[in-house]
């Protein structure tokens, strides 16, 4: 099993930027590839931004590209999202999700691919 808990998010105004932060425990972080997903009231849940097992693979949905970055820290066991230039089209439920993978540069995009999930953390931008 592995537990996920996530945290930083909160209310900003359009413009603004806000960290996302993924604390990862139980089994051995580095061998997850990891991904930040959201779901909007109405709205399927869908992936923002995916990163490798290594750190070196990152991947992003294209409406985020250029205003998000996803990076890990295995020693650590974190995974973080610093978000940029929020659009209240970001606004959303954010979810940090674990998924096993044998390829230390594999990302994994889609969310069947994910086993283990976070709560979920609130962002909500106002305009």
């Amino acid at each position: 099993q592995v537990q996920l808990v996530e945290s930083g998010g909160g209310l900003v105004q359009a413009g603004g930027s806000l960290r996302l932060s993924c604390a990862a425990s139980g089994r051995t972080f580095s061998n997850y590839a990891m991904g930040w997903f959201r779901q909007a009231p109405g709205k399927e849940r869908e992936v923002v931004a995916a990163i490798s097992r290594s750190g070196g693979g990152t991947s992003y949905y294209d409406f985020v590209k250029g205003r998000f970055t996803i990076s890990r820290d295995n020693a650590k066991n974190t995974v973080d999202l610093q978000m940029n230039s929020l659009k209240p089209e970001d606004t959303a439920v954010y979810y940090c999700a674990a998924g096993s993978t044998l390829m230390w540069d594999r990302i994994l995009t889609g969310p069947n691919a994910y086993s283990y999930w976070g709560q979920g953390t609130q962002v909500t931008v106002s305009s």
